[in-house]
This record gives C-alpha cells, structure tokens and sequence, in this order.
C-alpha cells in the first residue's frame, strides 16, 4: 500500500475530482431495494456515504431514520446542498471503525467496503455486526472483478468474499445483480446478509 487510506488521502480524492466510484445518482440494484421497503421508521445506516445520494433518496422517499457516515467534510457539504433538510443531527464525520451507535434495522454497502484496505474486510464485519440489531441487515452491492492490488478500488469475488460473512450472517442473497448500471454488469454482485444470534 503506497499511501495509508486516511481522511488526507480521501480529502484529494474530492478535491481532484478523482471519485470515479461516483455514479452521480442512486445505484439501480439499491433503488430497486428501496422501492419494495414499506417500514419508513426502519433505522439505516450508510457507511462512507460519499455524495450519499442513496441518502437522498430515502430520506426523500419519506424514510425518517436515515444515518450516514464519511471522513470527509466535502460529500457531507455536498449532501446538504443537494438535500438541505436532511438532519444534521444524522450526519458523522467520523472512520466507521470509531462510531459508537449502533442497533441500526439496515445497514447500506455502497463502495465502502471495496475502498478500506483488504486487511481490514475482517474488521469491517465485526462492525457490522456490532452496528446491526440481532436479525438486521447487511444490503449493497460488492465488485466482482480483480481491480486493484495497491489502491481503491480493491476487488474481488464471491468465493473470496463469503467466508468472511458466512460465519455470522444468515445468507438470504450473494449473487451477480441483475440490474446494474451498464458499466458495472457482471461485475456487482447484490448482498442481503441478516445478523443472527451466535
């Protein structure tokens, strides 16, 4: 790893405009999970939400308890321009690694976990599990592709990826989505991971 993937490091990422996991809206596989939700109370949570149009969304769609997360202060700026009655009190500039609450009904993977180094994917599921209500869920899509070995994005597959989930989550979905934007077919696959007991 050339660089630690600290705040400085995602602070030049927007500066630069050098956010091509950016898709400028909400993703298709997410939308489609969202449209069939029906509890509007449900208490989510976006880790590394980046421009968090995926918050956007919800929020605008009537979903009350949305939370996100992010390192840096440019996407919050962003997401209060764009959304200015989304709740401050909801937003945390904080590393997911360091934020206390937790009990949370969903919990959206959008880009996160394929930006925290590799070495970490360990870590980002006992967090997940630490943030989750017994019976929540883990929802997103992961790339399905190689990518990267020395910078985000880092890839890689289902066969990878499963094991570090299998152990503590009830498995309801682990496949390639069907509907991802264009760029990304094939290459996404769609989670639905529920917190069980242990």
């Amino acid at each position: 790893m050339e660089k630690p993937l600290d705040e400085s490091f995602w602070k030049n990422k927007y500066k630069n405009n050098n956010i091509g996991w950016d898709i400028g809206e909400v993703s298709t596989p997410l939308k489609t999970y969202f449209d069939q939700l029906e509890n509007k109370d449900l208490k989510i949570l976006i880790p590394g939400a980046g421009n968090a149009y995926e918050a956007r969304y919800l929020f605008e769609n009537g979903f009350s308890n949305v939370s996100v997360i992010d390192l840096v202060q440019a996407p919050i700026d962003n997401l209060f321009k764009s959304c200015p009655n989304f709740p401050k009190r909801n937003v945390h500039k904080v590393d997911l690694f360091d934020f206390k609450l937790s009990g949370f009904d969903l919990i959206i993977e959008q880009t996160f976990f394929c930006a925290l180094n590799p070495e970490l994917r360990g870590h980002y599921v006992e967090k997940m599990l630490e943030l989750l209500k017994l019976g929540g869920k883990l929802i997103g899509v992961l790339f399905n592709i190689p990518l990267y070995d020395d910078h985000p994005p880092f890839g890689g597959n289902r066969e990878e990826y499963l094991p570090l989930f299998e152990k503590y989550f009830k498995i309801n979905v682990f496949d390639t989505c069907y509907n991802s934007i264009p760029p990304r077919a094939g290459n996404e696959l769609f989670i639905n991971l529920e917190k069980q007991e242990d």
